[in-house]
């Protein structure tokens, strides 16, 4: 019965977690470069020596993970727009905790202290740590990442101050954790994609499908509702044996 027990309580525990991913996934249909959430259950096998119970249950942050597919590209003409021409690249970027993360979001920013930072405000990393760049009058990023600036009042070439740090996740366990950034899994850092390119003056949308989320909310909260069902038929058996054991008098 405490098999039968678990096994539906784990069960909820997953459809929440499902659940609270797709209305994630919803809320950042418009976000640029954001990549679906996806949860993935770790397997609990539970044994008495006789016989074995399998469960699936969450485990919170470790356990979220990323649909990989590629979001549509946009035009916006804005030279500080970058979006990556293949579904294995991403940004290197500094997380809150001074750790590297990794980002699809390519609308970059200068902040007043001249750091280069991403829509939502995470330094992005360049081949010697964050990206700072001096004043300039005409920035380009090239189709490598290299990012070169006119000086003001210059009117030579522009000279390359430095180059987006662009990963490959190929081959890596990686998660996606709470901020929208990818990292490797139990810490570490990514390989350089030396053939990772970018689409100045373009944008990478956000690749959730709302129609296949809102078909996803509603298979997932019938399959709660049958998990629900089990644990109240799990207490009722259990009520029920309960008043057989009792002794009359």
């Amino acid at each position: 019965m405490d098999k039968l027990v678990y096994t539906a309580a784990t069960g909820l525990r997953a459809h929440m977690a499902a659940q609270a991913a797709i209305a994630n996934n919803m809320a950042n249909v418009s976000t640029t470069g954001f990549r679906a959430d996806r949860v993935v259950f770790d397997r609990i096998i539970l044994s008495d020596g006789t016989s074995t119970v399998s469960a699936r249950q969450p485990t919170g942050e470790e356990v979220r993970d990323i649909d990989r597919r590629q979001g549509a590209i946009q035009s916006t003409g804005r030279p500080l727009d970058v979006a990556l021409n293949s579904e294995d690249a991403w940004i290197a970027v500094q997380a809150s905790d001074g750790s590297e993360a990794y980002t699809r979001r390519g609308d970059l920013q200068v902040s007043r202290l001249g750091t280069l930072e991403t829509g939502d405000g995470h330094l992005v990393m360049g081949e010697n740590g964050p990206i700072t760049l001096p004043p300039y009058s005409q920035l380009t990023i090239a189709q490598d990442g290299s990012i070169a600036i006119v000086a003001p009042g210059d009117t030579g070439a522009p000279q390359i101050v430095d180059r987006l740090k662009l990963v490959s996740s190929k081959g890596s366990d990686t998660v996606k954790g709470l901020d929208n950034l990818m990292r490797v899994r139990g810490g570490g850092t990514l390989p350089a994609n030396l053939d990772a390119t970018v689409q100045s003056g373009a944008l990478e949308g956000s690749n959730v499908n709302m129609t296949q989320a809102l078909v996803d909310m509603i298979e997932n909260q019938r399959s709660y509702e049958v998990q629900a069902s089990l644990l109240k038929e799990a207490r009722s058996m259990d009520e029920s044996s309960a008043s057989v054991m009792r002794l009359p008098g």
